[in-house]
């Protein structure tokens, strides 16, 4: 593995309006010095535009209080191969970590068309742009619904992921693939990292945890469903961070083949808590924590509120991560409990909306 030191170098986050990339920015700010920080995102309505919005804000009132790093936003979308084009040429980026995309299992069943564009298109024309102006690593997105209908639990990276059971999944395979393609043929080191049901604060809210509280908020019945036999592997989104800074400082190492031609500089990881939780059991701390918070009333009657139903088109019944691989190489496995992740999420909810 080849170490990167952060500091003082030009680092481009796409995607950064959105809830894992402003975090991951607003970690940078704290932990890097001397860097040029480039954040590009289109600010699409997949969800309210208001969320991103205050993110960005955020981050201007955070980038203020660490002058040493300078923040650029750019707003644009990485589908337009010129605005990515010219981006690189201008700023000759170091480190460049792809969180951008059109998220989504169940939006992808009724608009794909948003999927190919910012999924393929995009990432086709960000791999295009670090093969042109040299990166140093490309860091990526991928999901962990490329494992579709995987039955054997704990899912692990080296098993076969060739049966997606979405557009989505699709698309984050085809990520991989794409990633391992320039990889081997322009030497351009990428890792891949294959989120697992990412929660937080000003998180998703198209996420169960948040459309939940918002329809319980309304007095609307949710929807829990396999019947409530779902399990997901749950990862705080300050996990997910620590893992994402942790992997841009190591890039796969360069190496020659036999062939003359690279190795290619290539890795794929999960970051999961590797601990699923039942639908049902996280519903029942969710709603504890929102009591708790004063966001529903103590007397609120949930099992009122509450429907069980049939699998989704697009869902899995299990998530479940093997960690084990960025815990041998980066020394971290998510560590944050449920119940202290939906705490903070609750909390965060009274605050931003009552």
């Amino acid at each position: 593995m080849e170490k990167i030191d952060l500091n003082g170098k030009t680092l481009l986050v796409t995607g950064a309006a959105g809830f894992i990339g402003s975090n991951l920015v607003k970690r940078l700010f704290k932990d890097v010095n001397g860097a040029t920080i480039v954040g590009i995102d289109n600010l699409n309505d997949y969800y309210d535009v208001a969320l991103k919005e205050y993110r960005l804000r955020e981050l201007e009132t955070i980038s203020s209080g660490h002058p040493s790093n300078s923040w650029t936003f750019v707003k644009g979308d990485i589908a337009d191969k010129s605005v990515i084009g010219n981006l690189f040429a201008e700023y000759k980026f170091s480190v460049v970590v792809n969180l951008a995309a059109q998220a989504g299992v169940r939006y992808s069943i009724t608009n794909p068309d948003a999927y190919i564009q910012s999924n393929l298109i995009g990432f086709y024309n960000i791999l295009e742009a670090c093969r042109h102006n040299p990166v140093e690593h490309l860091v990526y997105a991928s999901s962990s619904s490329v494992y579709g209908g995987n039955k054997k639990v704990p899912f692990s990276t080296d098993d076969r992921v060739d049966n997606p059971v979405s557009l989505y999944a699709a698309t984050k395979k085809s990520n991989e693939l794409m990633a391992h393609c320039y990889s081997k043929l322009y030497d351009i080191p990428t890792t891949g990292l294959r989120f697992f049901t990412v929660y937080g604060p000003a998180g998703r809210p198209d996420m169960a945890y948040f459309g939940f509280t918002n329809k319980l908020l309304k007095g609307e019945t949710i929807q829990i469903f396999n019947y409530g036999n779902c399990r997901r592997d749950f990862t705080y989104v300050d996990d997910i961070v620590e893992g994402v800074v942790r992997v841009m400082q190591g890039a796969p190492e360069r190496k020659q083949g036999e062939d003359g031609l690279p190795i290619p500089p290539y890795a794929v990881y999960n970051i999961g808590g590797g601990q699923p939780e039942s639908l049902l059991d996280f519903v029942q701390i969710l709603q504890e924590e929102l009591v708790r918070a004063g966001v529903l009333p103590s007397d609120f009657d949930f099992d009122a509120h509450k429907q069980l139903v049939p699998m989704q088109p697009g869902d899995v019944p299990t998530t479940y991560a093997d960690a084990a691989a960025l815990e041998r190489d980066y020394g971290f496995t998510p560590r944050i409990p449920l119940r202290d992740g939906l705490r903070a999420f609750a909390e965060w909810y009274r605050e931003f909306y009552m």
